[in-house]
């Protein structure tokens, strides 16, 4: 049970030792509880001093030095959570930090609950529930393109826009449900094409949003990228030479790949998925048909894929053939690169004409990585521009999805001529979906589960 006036505290920063770590509080009274244990250096009480100052001091337990600190103060609704909040910075010693937040407790405060110092800067109207949850994911960003599309979000743009929609479905329903008072006089106080034209305008904004999921969900989770192609084409030391590491083992026998191996890396701040395949190739070998269906499974899901074949061995006529029988396996939306591995022992000079992009490496010699690393890159570019605004989360795909089946059945109603309460009663669905977005229509089972995937200290 969540008492929202007891005073809570919790460690704020990572388990381990550091150079610093920070015990934070929230709730009123938590500047008289600190100041109960803390000795300024200046000879002050806390309460002398004024929102975000930070004071020196040392704190007591027990009359026994436990650590010189840095208290900082915020009063009021000048703090993350709305509500009077003291940060207590001290030595990152988990002994020290234990040790301090036993004492914050002993003196009146409690554990605080997973995400409830975020949950109290909700409750007091600081964030909306879409910021909040986009704090989360600004913790959990990996990357430079998660981090932005966190940012983004907390800043309140898009949640600002949903309820701006909202609003405008509230008008029209209103003007709907205020008919019904006049129903004998035969009244229309909401103009129906002015309905369809708005409710159409929203519902295109809201399909751009609902089908941006794809790829934020893409960023946030990072790029799958598939390297597929026949055993000995080098798949594995490619995977070796991106990583810079022995991820996958490397010999010259085929078939050594039977299952797929993967792990992430970042380049120029965007996260990657490099799975290695099996090998492609007719084999009556039972495990190694599996390995070869899970390779061409990886083909069909992943975002990009790299075709390799061995340049000492392939002719321009044997890959385009081998390129045509895999067409349908690789998707028209995906982006495929063909890697021509083993160009250092290659006859082959004069370049290829293919139908998709290629490029020449040699992973042994770590030849070509280059130019193959910057395409992967640039292939995120090309998705993605600085002031598009894409959503990543599944609770917000599923609202905007819900808010998109009754738009459709609004305008259905006003084509066939429906009673007013009937199409006013879609319109507040619509809203209601558009509301457990910015926490406006929130039940308690859906604030529990999103603050429950916190931390403690958040």
């Amino acid at each position: 049970m969540i008492h929202q006036h007891d005073i809570i505290c919790a460690i704020s920063t990572p388990t381990g030792i550091g150079a610093i770590g920070v015990v934070r509080l929230s709730g009123k009274g938590s500047v008289a509880l600190v100041d109960s244990c803390f000795k300024a250096a200046s000879g002050r009480p806390l309460s002398s001093y004024t929102s975000h100052q930070a004071v020196f001091g040392q704190v007591f337990q027990n009359s026994i030095l436990l650590d010189e600190v840095l208290v900082t103060l915020f009063l009021d609704h000048k703090s993350y959570t709305g509500e009077e909040s003291v940060e207590v910075a001290c030595h990152g010693s988990p002994y020290i930090l234990q040790e301090m937040l036993y004492l914050m407790i002993g003196l009146g405060a409690r554990m605080a609950e997973a995400g409830e110092f975020s949950r109290r800067a909700f409750l007091n109207g600081k964030l909306d529930l879409s910021q909040t949850e986009a704090v989360a994911d600004l913790i959990h960003a990996e990357d430079k393109q998660s981090h932005a599309i966190a940012l983004n979000q907390m800043r309140g743009g898009f949640s600002q826009r949903i309820s701006q929609m909202r609003q405008q479905l509230l008008h029209f329903a209103s003007m709907l449900e205020l008919e019904l008072d006049f129903g004998e006089e035969d009244v229309e106080f909401a103009d129906r094409q002015e309905l369809i034209t708005e409710v159409t305008e929203i519902a295109k904004e809201l399909t751009i949003l609902h089908s941006s999921f794809k790829q934020g969900n893409v960023l946030k989770q990072g790029y799958s990228v598939a390297i597929v192609g026949a055993p000995n084409a080098g798949k594995s030391t490619l995977l070796n030479v991106l990583l810079q590491d022995h991820k996958a083992i490397v010999s010259h026998i085929a078939g050594t790949t039977r299952d797929s191996v993967e792990d992430t890396m970042y380049l120029e701040g965007v996260k990657f998925r490099f799975i290695d395949t099996a090998g492609i190739r007719e084999t009556s070998d039972t495990i190694e048909k599996i390995g070869i269906e899970r390779a061409l499974n990886m083909m069909k899901k992943a975002q990009i894929v790299l075709f390799m074949f061995d340049l000492t061995t392939a002719t321009e006529r044997s890959v385009k053939q081998t390129l045509s029988e895999y067409e349908n396996t690789l998707k028209t939306e995906q982006n495929v690169l063909v890697v021509l591995n083993k160009s250092d022992r290659a006859k082959q000079s004069s370049p290829f004409d293919l139908d998709y992009p290629w490029v020449a490496i040699s992973a042994a010699q770590q030849q070509g990585i280059d130019q193959l690393q910057q395409w992967l890159v640039q292939q995120v570019k090309n998705k993605t521009t600085s002031d598009q605004t894409l959503i990543s989360n599944a609770r917000h795909y599923a609202a905007i999805g819900e808010a998109l089946t009754h738009l459709k059945t609004v305008n259905q109603g006003l084509d066939q001529g429906l009673p007013s309460d009937l199409v006013a009663s879609d319109l507040r669905f619509a809203m209601d979906a558009l509301g457990k977005i910015t926490g406006e229509m929130t039940s308690e089972d859906i604030l529990s589960k999103v603050f429950s995937d916190f931390c403690i200290g958040k």
